[in-house]
């Protein structure tokens, strides 16, 4: 807790800004003018009922949807027209409810291929020394070393979703987007991927959360954000989240 608060009393900047984003599929507003930000240093949680429009909100600050209206802001610019790959390299990263690895690649292959977004380095000469190096360092941290050489199809659930994290950072990004990063893992490995989360935080990354498991936000997250129906509904320390009645009824109402 003393924790939190001096680092909310430090002056943090703001890293990521999300003006009236609006999301419509035919008839059914996903995101409706919905805004928020994300300090420099937090790890900030982004909450809500299914449906509440999470993901798609995601998928429109990395890229991967063009909004109806509304803007986004990451280090200061404004992305006009942001592309997954232009995101990737203003330092932007993210891992998704299902971990995106190349399952006929090593593991050390897809840190590789990771480091540049592109297939260069998988040409000729599979992995440079240098490459390699800083690949067997991160799957060091992460415990996969052992695994460099093994096909990503051939990893554990759990595993996979270790080595989709090692792979966004393997960009030094400023900002990961985290998709439901416990999503189907067994306690040992939350323990695992709660650790990791707060060794890069305390390193300089700062993290968006999206996460169902809500003892691993009260305890790993401030602020906590809360949409529903695709807007922003309340924002918070987690001990204010927990108790505020738009957000109860947001969850267990009708």
């Amino acid at each position: 807790m003393a924790e939190k608060e001096a680092k909310r009393g430090a002056g943090m900047s703001t890293l990521l800004k999300v003006n009236n984003l609006v999301k419509r599929f035919g008839g059914v507003t996903a995101v409706n003018d919905c805004s928020f930000e994300v300090q420099e240093g937090s790890i900030t949680a982004l909450i809500g009922p299914n449906g509440s429009g999470k993901t798609t909100a995601f998928n429109i600050i990395t890229g991967y949807l063009k909004p109806d209206s509304g803007t986004i802001e990451f280090d200061g610019k404004l992305m006009a027209k942001p592309t997954p790959s232009s995101i990737y390299r203003a330092g932007l990263s993210r891992t998704f409810q299902q971990a995106r690895i190349f399952p006929e690649l090593t593991v050390l292959e897809n840190l590789v291929i990771s480091s540049s977004f592109g297939w260069k380095d998988l040409l000729g000469t599979r992995v440079t020394a240098a490459d390699r190096k800083r690949g067997m360092q991160t799957l060091e941290e992460f415990r996969l070393d052992k695994l460099h050489d093994l096909r990503a199809k051939d990893l554990s659930y759990g595993q996979r979703k270790l080595l989709e994290f090692a792979s966004v950072l393997m960009s030094d990004p400023k900002l990961v987007l985290l998709d439901e990063p416990t999503a189907g893992v067994n306690p040992v490995m939350i323990e695992t991927m709660e650790k990791h989360i707060r060794d890069r935080n305390k390193a300089g990354v700062t993290f968006l959360v999206v996460e169902h498991d809500m003892q691993l936000v009260m305890r790993l997250c401030d602020p906590v954000i809360v949409l529903d129906h695709g807007s922003k509904i309340a924002e918070g320390m987690p001990e204010a989240i927990q108790s505020n009645p738009q957000v109860l009824e947001a969850y267990l109402g009708s």
